[in-house]
């Protein structure tokens, strides 16, 4: 398979150049950060106006990682479903989140988002948590550490593996035909 690599943060321009289906590598700086993180920091921006914690221009993976595994940050990092994130992705993405990581279908006004924003929904393999997690190279605790797994983390990550679900443009991974080459 021929994956592109793509240096994190990633761009608005670089967005663009990406196309739905097309697989990926991810190094660089991600954000972790599931349900109850989202409601916090909706409830952050409510007050403040902004995204805070350096979240704009950055991606976050909804995912909830597992402890440490000998000389790995975690022991097994995987997707969450995505559509649970649904109702606060487009207010992020409205105030400068690059794009998110998740596993699943995105609701229509997610995919309205990417494309008003100029972002993108990376899809991640289910499934694979262990193999993902030796991409992992450090992790840091940034905000709601009280959450546990749900925590907001900073992570580095090299090579890794991803495919676009939803490109800037508005085309969905999830409504291309069965046999579409």
């Amino acid at each position: 398979m021929n994956y592109k690599k793509i240096q994190l943060p990633l761009s608005k321009a670089e967005a663009h150049q990406l196309h739905v289906g097309q697989a990926c590598l991810l190094s660089g700086v991600i954000y972790t950060l599931r349900d109850a993180g989202h409601m916090r920091l909706l409830d952050e921006i409510g007050k403040e106006g902004l995204l805070p914690y350096g979240l704009s221009g950055q991606l976050i993976f909804y995912a909830g990682p597992t402890p440490s595994k000998g000389e790995r940050p975690f022991g097994a990092i995987g997707p969450t479903t995505a559509s649970r994130m649904d109702f606060a992705t487009p207010t992020l993405l409205s105030r400068g989140l690059t794009g998110t990581i998740g596993k699943g279908v995105r609701s229509e006004e997610v995919r309205k988002a990417c494309v008003d924003y100029s972002s993108v929904y990376f899809v991640c393999t289910g499934g694979a948590a262990a193999l993902l997690a030796k991409c992992v190279v450090s992790e840091q605790i940034v905000a709601y550490e009280d959450l546990g797994p749900e925590a907001l983390r900073r992570i580095e990550v090299k090579d890794f593996p991803v495919f676009v679900g939803i490109d800037a443009f508005g085309n969905n991974i999830y409504d291309l035909k069965e046999h579409q080459a």
